[in-house]
């Protein structure tokens, strides 16, 4: 693995990013270490620990994962997809929304699930499961609202200023919702091992995470029919990332966390999103070169 640092660097410059990564053997505990303990804004990425803390109570009995909830069109977290983007009434079970929360990063299904379990409770889980850098602060309606604070009567246009994004609070890891690419692995390697919660429950969160539908980050370092990727991106102005776990045919399981910043603007950045790729297959390679 000597060289694997070195490699790192390279792949997330030529990207154009700042990455930060920390991938580790599921089952030796091997790791591959690039600023694994740094602070970072979770975005999206943080609604893993909502998933896991709705199945830890779960478990628990405190709530039912067929329970039934209403989702009216008035007052839904704003977003893209799922709910979000839906205009009709919509009733669905708490597992259905996480199943949106995840495969396709639904907003509204995942404060939907945060009003149910609350933000004190998932802070309560990172904390069971020693994941001492990471905090979620808000839902995911208020971070949005923030961010349109942040930026103005321009509104949305105002995102292509960098000295807009510099004020934003959602891009701020003293003010946003928190984690370190280490403590993301650790939280994976937990539900792989079913150490978060019951195997019946593991497998339940294991089966969401492997029906995510972008393919564009991790996804698209191992592309291969036979290898297997199961992870949730998070994606906010100049962010970037996605945390997983990546499952070869000899058994081989490797959790990876990938976190990036760059300093240009744009929505669409090719090379900064299939870096993402790039750099969890030199990890997860180096990792599988010293098995």
């Amino acid at each position: 693995m000597t060289d694997t640092p070195g490699r790192l660097r390279t792949a997330f410059a030529d990207a154009g990013v700042t990455g930060w990564l920390h991938a580790v053997d599921i089952d030796t505990g091997a790791q591959v270490d690039a600023g694994a303990d740094r602070t970072v804004p979770t975005a999206s990425v943080h609604k893993l620990c909502v998933l896991v803390t709705l199945h830890e109570l779960a478990a628990r009995g405190e709530l039912e994962l067929t329970e039934r909830i209403a989702c009216p069109p008035d007052g839904r977290t704003p977003g893209p997809t799922g709910l979000a983007a839906m205009l009709d009434p919509v009733e669905l079970s708490l597992r259905d929304a996480a199943f949106l929360m995840m495969s396709v990063s639904d907003n509204t299904a995942a404060d939907l699930l945060l009003d149910r379990v609350g933000l004190d409770a998932v802070n309560r889980t990172s904390a069971r499961l020693g994941l001492t850098g990471t905090r979620a602060v808000q839902r995911f309606g208020a971070m949005l609202d923030g961010m349109r604070e942040d930026a103005g009567p321009a509104g949305a246009r105002a995102l292509a200023d960098p000295h807009v994004i510099a004020r934003l609070r959602a891009l701020d890891p003293a003010t946003a919702g928190h984690s370190t690419p280490r403590d993301m692995t650790r939280l994976l390697g937990a539900i792989w091992r079913d150490e978060a919660c019951p195997p019946e429950y593991g497998a339940a969160m294991r089966r969401i995470l492997g029906l995510q539908v972008w393919p564009h980050r991790l996804a698209a370092g191992f592309p291969f029919d036979d290898v297997h990727v199961a992870g949730k991106t998070g994606t906010l102005p100049t962010l970037r990332h996605e945390v997983g776990v990546v499952e070869y045919p000899d058994g081989g399981r490797y959790a990876v966390a990938v976190f990036t910043r760059t300093a240009h603007t744009a929505a669409t950045l090719p090379r900064a999103d299939a870096v993402i790729g790039t750099a969890a297959r030199i990890a997860v390679d180096a990792l599988r070169a010293g098995r």
